[in-house]
């Protein structure tokens, strides 16, 4: 089993963005973490949120605790601060939910 959250973002600078993914990556990987999928979208058809959505991917961790401990852990919020607050207008959690993928 493992615990995934399928997430969109309205990512306004590409650059800052790639940024952060370069810098998170080895924190992610640390704590068990990887993307599964991820896409670059031009249009959505239907959405639960007033927010844009350009970029949709996938986050996997082992556990759930594990994806709680990343996204509080100090050097992670770092380089959020750093990079994805620049570099991300708004994102919205799509799903949670226990995978065996």
């Amino acid at each position: 089993m493992a615990y995934e959250r399928i997430m969109g973002l309205d990512v306004i600078d590409e650059q800052e963005y790639q940024q952060y993914r370069e810098a998170m990556m080895p924190i992610l990987k640390s704590f068990g973490g990887s993307f599964g999928f991820d896409f670059k979208v031009s249009e959505v058809l239907l959405s639960k949120t007033s927010d844009n959505i350009n970029r949709v991917f996938t986050i996997t961790f082992p556990s759930q605790k594990q994806m709680e401990s990343f996204f509080s852990y100090p050097d992670y919020l770092d380089v959020k601060n750093m990079y994805f607050d620049r570099s991300v207008k708004s994102n919205t959690i799509i799903s949670l939910h226990e995978t065996t993928i």
